[in-house]
Order: C-alpha cells, then sequence, then structure tokens
C-alpha cells in the first residue's frame, strides 16, 4: 500500500512541475505582452452555438488575458441574430455584396439586438467568471459617416442607415481599462445627423485597435483562416504580406465577408498596429494559442518586408 502511495505521489508530483514547466514557457510571452491592449472581434456563427460552454470557452480566455495584466477590448457581431429577429418581426434581410440594407425598420432592430441582447449576454458571461466588463451601444463611442455602396457605373447606391466608422470615443475606453473593466462593444455609431448607423463589425475592431494604439488585432470567426481554396479547410494561409491582398481580392480568394477583414487588417497594420491575425473561434483557446503560438492558429497578416539590400 506505501508502495501505491509514493508511486502516487511521484505522479501527482510529475505532473505539478509539468504545470510548472509550462507557466515558465509562457514567462517570455507575459513580459512581452504585460500591459498591451488586445482588440478581439468576436464574431461568427459560433457565438449562435446552442452549447453556452463554447461561448464561456471564449470568455474564459478572456478573462485569462486581463488577469495576467494584459488589457482586451472586445467589438462583436451579430448578424445572423439580427436576421432572426427581423423574420420574427415580419421584415425581409436584404444585403447588397454582402451589406445589410438598413432602412428605419431595421437600424431599430439592429440596435436593440446588438446593443440590448447581444451585449448584455457577453458582459454577464465574462462577469460570471468574475472579471469586471462593461458593455457599450456602439453609439456612445463610434461616430459614424454614412457609407454609400459604389453601383455598377459608380453612382452611389443608398443603403439606408448603413455606416462607417469615423470616428472612436478612446478616452471612454481607456477609463475602463483603468478601471480594470473589459470593453464590450457593439458595431453601431452615431451619425452626424443624431441618428443611430449599422456599421461593419471589423471595421469598427479595426478604428478602435488605431485608437487604442493596440498591439494585437484578432478577428475571432467560424472559418479556420484565410483559405487559398474556400471549398478546402487544409488551405489555410499561415502568414499573409499585406501587399498581397489586392491580388487575392482580385483573384477571388478574398471574397464577400472575408474582404473587409483583410482591408481592415492591412491598414491597422499601417496604422501602428503590431499584428492582425484571424482565427477560428470553435477550436478551444485560439487567443491564447494565437497568442503564445505565434500565429499557429489561424492566418497572420503581417506587413511587407522592404526589400533586400545587395
Amino acid at each position: 500500500m506505501k508502495t501505491a502511495s509514493l508511486e502516487t505521489t511521484g505522479q501527482s508530483m510529475q505532473a505539478l512541475i509539468s504545470k510548472a514547466q509550462v507557466l515558465m514557457e509562457m514567462l517570455p510571452y507575459l513580459q512581452r505582452f504585460h500591459g498591451a491592449t488586445f482588440v478581439i472581434k468576436y464574431g461568427g456563427s459560433f457565438m449562435d452555438s446552442p452549447d453556452p460552454a463554447l461561448r464561456q470557452d471564449v470568455a474564459r480566455d478572456l478573462v485569462f488575458l486581463q488577469s495576467i495584466g494584459i488589457h482586451p477590448v472586445v467589438v462583436h457581431g451579430g448578424g445572423k441574430a439580427i436576421t432572426a429577429a427581423m423574420e420574427s418581426a415580419g421584415l425581409e434581410a436584404s444585403f447588397m455584396r454582402g451589406i445589410r440594407v438598413t432602412d428605419e425598420a431595421a437600424v431599430r432592430i439592429v440596435e436593440r439586438v446588438l446593443s440590448g441582447e447581444i451585449n448584455p449576454q457577453i458582459v454577464n458571461t465574462i462577469t460570471s467568471l468574475g472579471a469586471k466588463a462593461k458593455g457599450f451601444s456602439g453609439a456612445e463611442v463610434f461616430t459614424s459617416a454614412k457609407f454609400w455602396l459604389a453601383g455598377p457605373n459608380k453612382e452611389p447606391f443608398d443603403l439606408g442607415f448603413v455606416g462607417e466608422v469615423a470616428g472612436v470615443d478612446a478616452k471612454r475606453l481607456q477609463g475602463c481599462l483603468r478601471q480594470g473593466m473589459i470593453p464590450v462593444v457593439s458595431p453601431t455609431a452615431r451619425g452626424q445627423d443624431g441618428k443611430v448607423y449599422n456599421c461593419n463589425a471589423d471595421v469598427a475592431a479595426a478604428r478602435t485597435a488605431i485608437a487604442l494604439k493596440a498591439r494585437r488585432l484578432v478577428f475571432m470567426s467560424d472559418v479556420p483562416g484565410l483559405l487559398r481554396d474556400p471549398a478546402n479547410p487544409g488551405t489555410v494561409i499561415g502568414r499573409l504580406p499585406a501587399g498581397e491582398v489586392d491580388g487575392l481580392t482580385r483573384s477571388g480568394v478574398i471574397d464577400k465577408g472575408m474582404i473587409p477583414k483583410m482591408d481592415s487588417a492591412v491598414i491597422a497594420l499601417r496604422a501602428g498596429v503590431e499584428t492582425v491575425s484571424l482565427v477560428d473561434g470553435r477550436v478551444p483557446h485560439a487567443i491564447l494559442l494565437e497568442m503564445f503560438g505565434q500565429g499557429a492558429a489561424g492566418t497572420e497578416v503581417v506587413l511587407d518586408e522592404p526589400d533586400k539590400q545587395d
């Protein structure tokens, strides 16, 4: 019995040593990123998963980041929930080149769902894990210019209450961070006319990262990254120089909802954000894998390397 007990004790000690070794391997990353701001765009169909554990896992990673001295800021989406709410209200969702046409009735639903339903759910999940979070309607944080879509002959097409984030109230978000809270922001904005506009969450996240001088911008969705062949999940582009984005867009590799992500990634990098990544939120601890694995999860977009001199 004593031998078995000693063996069990030895195994337990070895497990503890292994855990300590993992912590020590994390040390360089903890030192590098302590005090840094990470902006996470939280979107994709995994947000609508009936499995609360999946959503809670993402929130737990955010709480972990905060506990080690990193300042996470969340900008979330909610397109599927908006479409479902519109259908319940008898309104048909209409899209033009992937952008939701948003009339006055639709924008009321957009603000209610994003800021009044999804946002509090994310905040409550974070707080249930012991951290502090504060929800913001994007209209409290973002100012918007009206977005016009170019028609076939480059004539402007009116999408209704669709805006493009033009300004970010960085002081409000920074004040939240100084109080030890995780800001959670919906992608709506206040226009010059005082009305609420529906905005692209990827663009809103990039503008937030720029305004806060964030070290990292992470687009979390329900795809494994940018795929060279959209039909083959095994063709993830692990590292993508910003200079290749235009060519991949023209060739159709970057298409639909991936276009604003990649365009925003390039803008953020050129404005000083250190790293932009696309990760699959369905993968456990995707944010941590991206942080500690140096781009191991998903696609990392990087600035072009300077030409080598002879």
